[in-house]
């Protein structure tokens, strides 16, 4: 399968001592954002933050949705509260399939294409938030 793939190439890095840089994972070190493709209609924030925090703590997630209808339009933006987390949900949940849907999980910049701030849910719990 390709997440064990994965898992070959990373511990064969690891074997040879490459460094952390040297991966294709470093361009996005300073993002804590993924973007998440093809997900299933039905799926709620909740639902994806549940399958997401095995990875890390989930701080924000924008779930994009049609502005007419609110329905999901089967792709996401999530933040983790720590970038190492990112490599972690893309090696494991890219190509996975969910509910009879592959996702697509990529890093994704902190800013959107017009160079604003992303923002969505506030996922994080009271303590990381300063409530």
């Amino acid at each position: 399968s390709v997440t064990k793939e994965i898992h070959r190439i990373n511990a064969g890095e690891i074997d040879r001592n490459i460094s952390t840089s040297a991966s294709w994972h470093a361009q996005y070190k300073d993002s804590p954002y993924i973007f998440i493709g093809n997900i299933p209609y039905d799926l709620t924030e909740g639902d994806i933050i549940t399958i997401f925090s095995q990875f890390g703590e989930v701080l924000d997630l924008q779930l994009v949705r049609n502005k007419q209808t609110g329905e999901s339009k089967g792709f996401a933006f999530l933040r983790y509260e720590d970038q190492r987390s990112t490599i972690l949900a893309v090696d494991n949940l890219n190509n996975f399939t969910l509910l009879g849907r592959t996702l697509r999980v990529d890093h994704a910049s902190a800013e959107t294409k017009d160079g604003e701030k992303r923002t969505g849910m506030n996922a994080a719990p009271p303590l990381l938030r300063g409530g």
